[in-house]
């Protein structure tokens, strides 16, 4: 297919112009790769160092081995012994601290009452949540060493099974729904500010008094950031897959497809925005209160199906939560080809529809 010279032109002049600043290199291809492997080495939702404190009684084995395994698992560090255990959550000096019955948990044990306590600190819900969950686990291993005879085999015993991520490691789940985050703000804000810098350079009077037609001139404006995105997309996917050793299931083409279409849809946005705004910084603030809700509905950080009934249909028009969707469909499990079908189909439509009204908003904005 031969595109027309006077939009080759434009794609020729748009990629010259973006280049042509050594800053540009940096926001489209390095920033990018730094980005994500700082985000995908912060953000995690695995709790570590969680300070504990304990609080025993004198000649209490059990209790001293089991504040061991505590502490020699990858998620306790030592807060201390003795003292006020209240005073030691409230002034921050512990996230949680273990307490011994009275009398000792040994002796507890041996009356077939077994039980210790543990405060913590609830002003963080999911740390809180993370906290308790650990504890259980590491004190019911503890306990039932400690029993001097094996309990009786239950009638129903649960084999449990986690599929495609084992380990549980947040970097798996985390990595795929950044990847679109960095997609998505590279193209909305690179492209908002594209017809802006025009405003603000003067140039863009010459656009409107040249013989080319509007959907040219639009094309030209779209076509190089949507080439510069799919250029930089195997730079970031690279780092996915090799720094943080995220898993590739599914087909590349079924992944480059849902970016394709992912990547015209923000890039359509970002169109609409510029033709919005009257200058870069306009372009930038608007580009932003666009991203931060459509990041927040993807369902990276918070479940949809646990959001309201209003934001749950919102979130469903959000192109963030379908890409993410796909992402860890197509990374993670596989691609069931149903589902990568429906969330490209939705995600193609999405593109068709943003590109429809940006191509509306410039066509009067050229008027």
């Amino acid at each position: 297919m031969k595109l027309n010279p006077v939009v080759t032109g434009f794609i020729r002049k748009e990629i010259v112009q973006t280049l042509r600043d050594r800053r540009a290199w940096f926001v489209l291809f390095l920033a990018p790769v730094l980005q994500l492997t700082l985000f995908g080495m912060a953000i995690s939702t695995e709790m570590r160092d969680i300070k504990l404190g304990a609080v025993d009684s004198p000649n209490d084995p059990v209790f001293r081995r089991l504040t061991e395994r505590f502490y020699s698992s990858r998620w306790f560090i030592p807060a201390g012994k003795g003292g006020d255990p209240f005073q030691w959550i409230q002034s921050g000096g512990a996230d949680a601290v273990l307490a011994a019955p009275e009398g000792g948990l040994t002796q507890a044990i041996q009356r077939g009452r077994g039980r210790a306590q543990l405060l913590i600190n609830g002003s963080n819900v999911l740390k809180c949540q993370s906290i308790e969950g650990y504890a259980r686990s590491i004190l019911q291993e503890s306990l039932d060493g400690e029993k001097s005879a094996p309990p009786p085999k239950p009638v129903l015993e649960l084999e449990t099974r986690i599929l495609y991520n084992p380990q549980l490691e947040s970097a798996i789940f985390l990595v795929p729904g950044v990847v679109s985050n960095i997609l998505g703000i590279l193209t909305i804000i690179l492209t908002a500010t594209a017809l802006t810098r025009e405003k603000e350079e003067g140039t863009f009077e010459t656009l409107i008094a040249s013989p080319a037609k509007p959907w040219e001139i639009l094309l030209g404006k779209t076509i190089p950031y949507i080439v510069l995105a799919m250029l930089d997309g195997p730079a970031v996917l690279a780092v996915a897959l090799w720094g943080f050793q995220v898993p590739m299931r599914g087909s590349f083409l079924a992944l480059l497809a849902a970016g394709f279409a992912f990547v015209v849809t923000t890039v359509s946005v970002g169109i609409l925005v510029s033709t919005l705004a009257e200058n870069q910084q306009q372009a930038v603030i608007a580009g932003f209160l666009f991203l931060f809700p459509a990041i927040t509905l993807s369902g990276l950080a918070f479940p949809v199906e646990n959001m309201p009934l209003a934001l749950r249909l919102a979130a469903y028009l959000d192109p963030f939560k379908y890409f993410v969707e796909l992402l860890h469909n197509i990374m993670l499990k596989g691609g069931d080809p149903f589902l990568v079908e429906v969330d490209t189909g939705v995600l193609a439509v999405m593109a068709a529809v943003a590109m429809g009204a940006a191509a509306r908003r410039f066509q009067r904005t050229l008027n």
